[in-house]
C-alpha cells in the first residue's frame, strides 16, 4: 500500500504548473497541517492500514520544503508504527527553500529520498518557467541533502520548452550527472488550463527528436529507463508502486486515493479541506476502466500488461514488428513513447 501527501503551498506558482497549489495561503499552513492528520486518521481506518502495511510514502505539492519539519511531527508519529522496515519515505522539494536545517529535519523524521523540481540548470530558462531558484540554488542544495545524509536523490528535468537545443539539454543532463543523484524525472513540457502559459502555448514544442536525444543521452550515463519518466540506477518504490496499480492513501487538498475499484477526492480548496478534510468525493470505477488504466499504466513502464487484459492476436502482430515483447504471460512496450498508440491498438475496448 502506498500514501500520498499533498502540500499545497508554494513560494510561487510556475507559469506551466496546473496541481492544486496557492502562493498566498501561507498564514494557513498549521490549520491545514490539523485537518491533514485528520484525514490521514480517516483513510488509515477505510483502508484498513495494519502494521507494517505501507511500503512507500511520498509528500508532494506544491512544495513540501515551504512546510517546517516540526509540522510533520504529528504525521510521522501516527504512520511510523505502520511502516515496513524497508518503506520508501520521500519528500519533494525546490532549491531556494530546502535549507540546511530542513533537510536535516526531515531526514531526522525518517524522510530517506528526496526528489528537488530543478527542471533546468540554465538561469534563463528557469526565469520564463517563473522558478523560484537559480542554477547555484540547484547544485548547493543537491549537494546540501548528501550532506544531510540523503543517498537517494532525485532531480526533475523539464525538456520540449522553445528554447531548447541538444546543447542545452545536454549540458543540463551533464550537470545533473556531475550531482550526487541516482534518478532523474525528465518531462516533455506540456500547456495546460488554468496556466499562465496556456495563453501563450508556443512555449512547447512537440519535437520527438529531441525527446529521443534527453531519453537517449540519460540511458547513456548508465541510468536505466523504467517509466515513460523516470531514470536511476535506483527505482522509486512509490513510483512502481502506481505503474504496478497498488492502492494508494491520498491525504492532503487535491489529494486522489484509490481502494480496489473506487477513487476519492476530497476538497481542492484549502480553506474549505480545513473546514471538513473528511468531505470526499467517490468516484466508481468500472471493469473496463480498471482494465484500461492497467494497460495505459503497463506499457508506459516496465510493469508490462498481462495477456488476458489486450487482444492476444493484436499483440503478438507488434510482438513480430519488435514494438512488444512477450514473456511468461506478460507483454512488454519497448518504446514508451508510443504506449497510447499501443493501448489503442491491443485494447478491445477502444
Amino acid at each position: 500500500m502506498l500514501l500520498y501527501i499533498h502540500i499545497p503551498f508554494c513560494d510561487s506558482k510556475c507559469h506551466y504548473c496546473s496541481f492544486n497549489s496557492y502562493v498566498d495561503r501561507f498564514h494557513l499552513k498549521k490549520d491545514y497541517m490539523l485537518s491533514l492528520k485528520t484525514h490521514l486518521l480517516h483513510e488509515m481506518q477505510r483502508f484498513e492500514v495494519k502494521k507494517v502495511d505501507i511500503e512507500s510514502v511520498f509528500i508532494g505539492g506544491g512544495t513540501p520544503s515551504t512546510i517546517p519539519p516540526q509540522l510533520y511531527h504529528d504525521i510521522f508519529g501516527i504512520i511510523k508504527p505502520f511502516l515496513k522496515d524497508d518503506a520508501e519515505i520521500t519528500t519533494e522539494a525546490n532549491p531556494n527553500s530546502a535549507t540546511k536545517e530542513w533537510l536535516f529535519g526531515m531526514r531526522e523524521l525518517g524522510v530517506n529520498r528526496v526528489s528537488f523540481g530543478v527542471q533546468s540548470f540554465d538561469d534563463e530558462k528557469l526565469r520564463v518557467l517563473n522558478r523560484a531558484h537559480s542554477k547555484d540554488m540547484a547544485l548547493k542544495a543537491l549537494n546540501d541533502a548528501k550532506n544531510a545524509g540523503f543517498e537517494n536523490i532525485s532531480l526533475d528535468l523539464i525538456y520540449n520548452f522553445y528554447k531548447d537545443t541538444k546543447e542545452l539539454l545536454k549540458k543540463d543532463i551533464d550537470t545533473a550527472f556531475s550531482l550526487p543523484i541516482n534518478h532523474i524525472s525528465a518531462y516533455s513540457l506540456t500547456i495546460e488550463e488554468n496556466t499562465k502559459f496556456y495563453t501563450t502555448p508556443s512555449v512547447a514544442k512537440d519535437d520527438v527528436e529531441l525527446a529521443d536525444f534527453v531519453i537517449g543521452y540519460i540511458k547513456s550515463k548508465g541510468f536505466v529507463q523504467y517509466e515513460i519518466s523516470n531514470f536511476g540506477t535506483y527505482k522509486s518504490k512509490h513510483n512502481l508502486g502506481y505503474w504496478e496499480y497498488k492502492d494508494y492513501m491520498g491525504v492532503g487538498a487535491g489529494a486522489v486515493g484509490k481502494l480496489k475499484n473506487k477513487r476519492y477526492y476530497p476538497s481542492k480548496l484549502i480553506e474549505e479541506y480545513i473546514k471538513n478534510p473528511l468531505k470526499i468525493q467517490i468516484e466508481e470505477l468500472s471493469k473496463e476502466d480498471t482494465k484500461l488504466e492497467k494497460i495505459f499504466l503497463g506499457f508506459r513502464s516496465e510493469v508490462g500488461v498481462n495477456e488476458k487484459l489486450v487482444d492476444k492476436e493484436k499483440a503478438f502482430l507488434l510482438v513480430d514488428k519488435g514494438k512488444l515483447t512477450y514473456k511468461n504471460g506478460i507483454f512488454y512496450n519497448q518504446d514508451f513513447l508510443l504506449a497510447d498508440e499501443v493501448t489503442s491498438f491491443v485494447s478491445n475496448d477502444i
